[in-house]
């Protein structure tokens, strides 16, 4: 057998990086995500499994995969998930196959999941560039929420008390990002991703003060 030419094979892609996102309930994750995704088209979204009722507006294997609870826990007991927690009455979880076979094409990926699935992904996958949302204070966090006009005043307290727990989580991530102003905080996301977010690590002084603050 004569020698493969040089030049002639192909080369492995660069393995595509895991951005981990997660914020307490009204601190304008999603909509962060989706204008980052907007500026920086080559970043793909990992799609999540759930239990809770698909909405009107929404499509199963665009907006999640809708699964039954009794598919969900068989699927998390067959392995089949990256990450999978409660949160409030429903379960959440990534498919790990997805998120490998991306990864693996040299595809960076997203994830958009609450710091208990962020525990288990970066346990799974140490290399995983973690992302914490804060608001800028807990008027703020209540007057969003309160936005939605989705839930009821009893649904709203709880979520603003499940919200300082998620909070307290902030150290646990490699950056954190405060949303005061939408479009400098898309700025910011778009710099930890082109690696030049070394300025917006969790542990700064700005992030310990606010986090007093909002955990008081």
């Amino acid at each position: 057998m004569s020698p493969t030419p040089p030049g002639s094979r192909k080369s492995t892609p660069k393995r595509g990086r895991l951005f981990v996102f997660a914020a307490p309930s009204g601190a304008g994750k999603t909509s962060l995500v989706r204008a980052l995704m907007e500026k920086e088209p080559s970043l793909r979204f990992s799609i999540s499994y759930t239990t809770r009722p698909r909405r009107p507006a929404e499509r199963d294997g665009h907006d999640y995969f809708f699964a039954s609870r009794e598919t969900f826990h068989q699927m998390a007991r067959n392995g089949e998930f990256l990450e999978y927690a409660q949160v409030f009455d429903n379960w959440y979880a990534t498919p790990r196959r997805q998120v490998e076979e991306a990864l693996a094409r040299g595809q960076d990926i997203i994830l958009e999941i609450d710091w208990q699935g962020a525990q288990q992904v970066r346990a799974a996958m140490p290399e995983a560039i973690s992302i914490f949302i804060l608001p800028p204070s807990r008027a703020s966090l209540e007057e969003r929420l309160r936005q939605r006009s989705t839930d009821s005043d009893e649904v709203i307290a709880r979520r603003l008390r499940d919200a300082v727990a998620d909070m307290s989580h902030w150290q646990e991530f490699d950056y954190v990002i405060i949303n005061e102003q939408f479009e400098i905080a898309v700025e910011q996301l778009r710099a930890i991703v082109a690696g030049r977010g070394e300025a917006l690590r969790a542990r700064r002084r700005e992030v310990e003060l606010l986090t007093r603050v909002l955990l008081a």
